[in-house]
């Protein structure tokens, strides 16, 4: 039995979603299953084609809904989990007991090890780890600004190989891996130590790259990326410098779109009074309250920016 998964690329959560939902699946259903993983990214023009689900399962897990009639297995925990009113209808009508949503989970690897042993009987006690550190790193629930930049934890340091590592094959390598070892462990092997040398490198580059771009004023800290040939950044960098803000919008490009990111400070000492998805959702965009994204077409920077200010201003009020 072919089992194909689809993922949030280059993303913790995402990856330790399909290690979870991999093992579930084998020791609940299928034993000696052949999983195949396929990283899905958000994009401006965003679809699920057909090749996608040919598997003789296929799962979503930590991303958008899909109507598609091959799709056998959903989980998802964000806000904006649905790409348009027909699809949320879509998945209000299924009744196969295996598409769950909840956005009020912080990642969705504890959602689906939650609902793996609630509802089908299935634990995993050797992947507490991993749940642990997912429900962290997707829900921001470190200590402070400090253990988010400064990645002296295994999970951190996987984080930053899995976000800025270059295509998908050591991302899938990577969640083999999370199907059966420790993070320590992953983090100790040869290939992900000759990517995170050169990245802790571009990190250490990107605080002060932010904190020359910065702006800051009406608790916002804005920077513009465009042209600075950084694609991905710890989103906890403008907080690591600027403690004191409560906002952060900023823009930036990558291969396949140009991205507006929105996010608020969880150690803010000043209300966080918006809803970042919804503010994102009006754009084409979406994530969680707290944080979120809008990806436009490669080239859009000028509408890119001109959203960015929009937000920026109104998160200013």
């Amino acid at each position: 039995m072919r089992v194909r998964v689809l993922y949030h690329d280059h993303c913790f959560d995402g990856a330790a979603s399909a290690a979870y939902f991999s093992r579930f699946y084998e020791g609940k259903y299928a034993p000696g299953a052949g999983f195949e993983f396929t990283g899905l990214a958000h994009k401006a023009s965003q679809l699920f084609e057909d090749g996608l689900f040919d598997g003789d399962v296929n799962a979503i897990v930590d991303f958008k809904y899909s109507p598609n009639p091959r799709l056998s297995w959903w989980f998802d925990h964000h806000q904006s989990a649905f790409l348009s009113p027909e699809d949320a209808e879509h998945f209000r009508h299924d009744h196969s007991g295996h598409k769950l949503y909840d956005p009020s989970y912080s990642s969705c690897t504890m959602f689906i090890a939650d609902v793996a042993r609630e509802r089908f009987g299935y634990d995993a006690p050797d992947l507490a780890e991993l749940v642990k550190w997912a429900d962290i790193i997707d829900g921001a629930r470190y200590g402070s600004a400090q253990e988010a930049v400064e990645l002296k934890a295994p999970a951190m340091q996987l984080t930053l190989v899995i976000e800025g590592a270059k295509g998908s094959e050591i991302i899938h390598k990577i969640i083999g891996w999370m199907r059966r070892c420790k993070l320590g462990e992953i983090v100790q092997q040869p290939e992900i130590q000759q990517l995170y040398a050169p990245l802790y490198e571009r990190h250490v580059q990107s605080i002060d790259l932010i904190q020359k771009r910065a702006q800051t004023g009406d608790g916002v800290v804005f920077f513009d990326l465009i042209g600075d040939n950084l694609e991905g950044y710890n989103k906890f960098i403008p907080y690591y410098l600027f403690p004191n803000s409560t906002y952060t919008v900023s823009v930036s490009t990558s291969s396949f779109r140009t991205k507006v990111s929105v996010g608020s400070n969880p150690w803010a000492t000043a209300p966080v009074e918006h809803n970042l998805a919804t503010i994102c959702e009006r754009y084409g965009g979406g994530g969680h309250p707290r944080v979120g994204a809008i990806s436009f077409e490669i080239g859009a920077a000028d509408r890119a920016r001109a959203v960015a200010q929009e937000i920026r201003q109104e998160l200013g009020t």
